[in-house]
């Protein structure tokens, strides 16, 4: 995501060495549906799931949990669906297992509408045993977790390969076209676990996760607890999401400012990224990722731009300005490159780790996609289907030009 500069940019960013702060203002009661579940029922979800085999997996999953008598055992029951949700839709993604029928591989949102399914099921349900709040919430963050392969991130041993650390993101913008796809959840998926041969011929293990649009767990500092105990073992790390229509960004700046575009749960938040220890926080961070090796490269049908350009509020001033080659000394951010939504969030907090761990040599940045198009005369949310062949051309591309992208850059160190 990137700010509103697209309607579909996506987000993402960084901070700390610790967990980032600030929590909510109020507690939501865990046993209510969510904005997102809520969305489960309408039409286009539904189908998504029956043509992709999806469909039994939530109530496979309330069976199991029904039939638990402890809460370890009910952590043991959520832990292996989730992490099983996530390994099937790799599997699907990467040509394992059964496909279902309707929906092609490549595609991320049966993952994407499972996992509320799940969680739905599991804000439902009451055990005889008795559940507090605090376990509930302890529950639904192990699904998140574990079905989003956060918690599953593992390199080989030794020397010789290169490591890389992929992120994307949930599909968004959900009510205003709902059959909505996210190419950077998708890549996740295409790339999990893969090897690839780079650019200078060094043999190189991706591994992925995939993080959800939601202002409050950026926050919370999933960002961090996720990417912090493996920066320091990568040769390279990129979050990707969704940008603009017919071109790939390389992010050169990313920016301390959130700028209230409605997220998933349809909440809105403009303030500064909150941080740990925002003190030393800065304004803006940097891209180093080789920015110059992917532009000139050829990866693939979309153009890839270095984009420098950011808004700011120059010293002393309350206007917002563009600046198309980076901004000034002293301003404060008000959007960096990929905008000021949550791919912004991400890539700033990304890279504001990587400094903060003192990394500063290590490559990482973040990657904008072409906004994912339906077909012509496809794309009346109202009318249309839910993939057709231009689609699924589209997808696919892009994954495949994201590969290219990253095998350029972690073979130009």
């Amino acid at each position: 995501m990137t700010s509103i500069r697209s309607a579909f940019a996506l987000p993402l960013a960084a901070v700390s060495l610790a967990l980032a702060a600030t929590p909510s203002a109020s507690a939501a009661d865990t046993t209510v549906a969510s904005a997102e579940e809520a969305r489960l029922d309408r039409a286009v979800p539904q189908e998504i799931l029956r043509l992709s085999g999806f469909a039994s997996l939530a109530p496979e999953f309330a069976d199991a949990l029904a039939g638990t008598d402890s809460f370890a055992e009910a952590e043991r029951t959520v832990a292996r669906y989730g992490s099983g949700l996530w390994r099937r839709a790799v599997d699907r993604a990467q040509g394992r297992g059964p496909a279902g029928g309707g929906l092609s591989r490549d595609d991320d949102r049966p993952l994407y509408w499972s996992r509320l399914a799940l969680t739905r099921e599991l804000r439902s349900w009451q055990p005889g045993f008795g559940i507090s709040e605090e376990g509930r919430t302890r529950l639904l963050d192990r699904l998140e977790r574990s079905s989003r392969g956060q918690d599953s991130i593992r390199y080989p041993a030794g020397k010789g390969v290169k490591r890389i650390l992929l992120t994307g993101f949930d599909p968004f913008t959900l009510d205003r076209d709902t059959r909505i796809s996210n190419p950077s959840g998708a890549t996740a998926l295409a790339l999990d676990g893969t090897w690839l041969r780079t650019s200078d011929g060094s043999l190189a293990r991706v591994e992925t996760a995939v993080f959800p649009v939601r202002w409050q767990d950026f926050a919370d500092g999933t960002v961090e607890r996720t990417l912090r105990p493996h920066l320091p073992e990568v040769d390279l790390f990129t979050t990707v999401s969704q940008g603009r229509p017919g071109r790939f960004d390389i992010e050169r700046t990313n920016g301390a400012w959130r700028g209230g575009f409605p997220d998933n749960e349809n909440l809105s938040r403009t303030e500064t990224v909150p941080v740990a220890d925002p003190s030393t926080q800065p304004q803006w961070t940097s891209t180093t990722l080789p920015y110059a090796a992917i532009t000139a490269a050829s990866t693939g049908r979309f153009p890839v731009y270095d984009n420098t350009s950011v808004t700011e509020l120059p010293t002393g001033s309350d206007t917002p300005v563009v600046r198309p080659a980076g901004p000034t000394p002293g301003s404060a951010a008000r959007a960096g490159g990929g905008g000021n939504y949550l791919s912004n969030e991400i890539a700033y907090r990304a890279t504001l780790l990587r400094d903060r761990l003192g990394l500063t040599r290590l490559p990482g940045g973040h990657v904008h996609t072409p906004v994912l198009e339906f077909g012509p005369g496809n794309t009346d949310p109202a009318t249309g289907t839910v993939t057709d062949p231009a689609f699924v051309r589209n997808r696919l591309d892009i994954i495949a030009q994201v590969r290219a992208i990253v095998a350029v850059a972690a073979g130009s160190r």
